[in-house]
């Protein structure tokens, strides 16, 4: 607004601010495994032979056709994100899959998931999408090897519902991901598409995901046996020793019994969670993890 005379007076605007528009998308997520190790002119023709078989695959192009998706490349990948139906990551996933029979050279891992999604726009004004769906999916694919085809457990509880699916969804089970969020793994196989076997990082993180309960319940146990000893203690001391300081405490290292080295990590765990619980004690003085690691053998 301008007033007589040339200045401007600043007015507020009463209009409602613009939301975030959410939406539940089917998203697809796609890397091409070893491609930062690879030459420039090898990624290139790598990432080339992908987007030529993403292209051709009947999901893509009928998605496409019918407005229903979008398409983010990644460097190293790409995420689809399908606004048609649940099935429809799994099915061009599949005729990927299919497709890179014929190209052993391109080595791929797929992670798919159904989550909300939000309309942006990206530095260069283009239209651009994100959201936890895009989010999940690339924690998913993050725990594959190449020729796997994980879901995450969301995305997975729609296609049980049907028999055509439900007999190649095999459950992993809760995993932490990054920030010590858990999501729920399916693997998707059949006996020509997807792969059994797990990954390595895939079986590390279930095993310390599982683990980690029983490492809690064993170390509140001792902790609560330990506190109920400590009463007793107290309770039988004669009246002349009731001024003197309580005795300090030393959790020492536990040995791995386990022939898999692997399982190791649980062993400092069952210590140091044993310690952060004796350390609320009031009145217990409680030798650092540290002081006692000379006694690891």
């Amino acid at each position: 607004m301008v007033e007589s005379g040339g200045k401007e007076k600043a007015t507020m605007s009463h209009e409602p601010e613009t939301q975030v528009q959410l939406e539940i998308g089917h998203v697809l997520f796609i890397d091409i495994v070893g491609y930062s190790k690879a030459l420039i002119d090898d990624q290139r023709a790598l990432q080339q032979d992908l987007n030529d078989i993403v292209r051709n695959t009947e999901q893509f192009r009928a998605a496409e056709s019918a407005g229903k998706l979008i398409r983010l490349p990644t460097g190293d990948g790409m995420a689809l994100v399908f606004f048609t139906s649940p099935e429809a990551p799994l099915l061009c996933a599949m005729q990927i899959a299919d497709a890179l029979k014929s190209h052993p050279r391109l080595r791929v891992r797929m992670g798919i998931n159904t989550g909300p999604v939000s309309g942006i726009a990206d530095v260069n004004d283009r239209s651009n999408v994100a959201g936890a769906g895009i989010n999940i999916a690339q924690r998913v694919m993050d725990l594959g090897d190449a020729g796997h085809i994980l879901l995450s457990k969301r995305a997975a509880e729609d296609l049980s519902q049907y028999r055509r699916w439900e007999p190649y969804l095999h459950e992993v089970g809760d995993v932490e991901v990054k920030h010590g969020v858990r999501i729920g793994i399916v693997n998707f196989y059949t006996d020509t598409i997807g792969k059994p076997e797990l990954s390595p990082k895939l079986r590390v993180r279930k095993k310390w995901t599982g683990g980690r309960v029983a490492l809690l319940i064993a170390a509140g146990t001792m902790v609560a046996i330990i506190a109920a000893l400590l009463a007793i203690r107290q309770w039988q001391r004669p009246p002349a020793l009731s001024g003197m300081p309580e005795k300090s405490i030393a959790v020492l290292p536990f040995e791995n019994l386990s022939a898999n080295q692997e399982n190791a990590f649980f062993t400092d765990g069952v210590q140091g969670e044993i310690l952060t619980d004796l350390a609320k004690v009031a009145d217990l003085k409680v030798i650092s993890q540290t002081s006692v690691m000379q006694y690891r053998n």
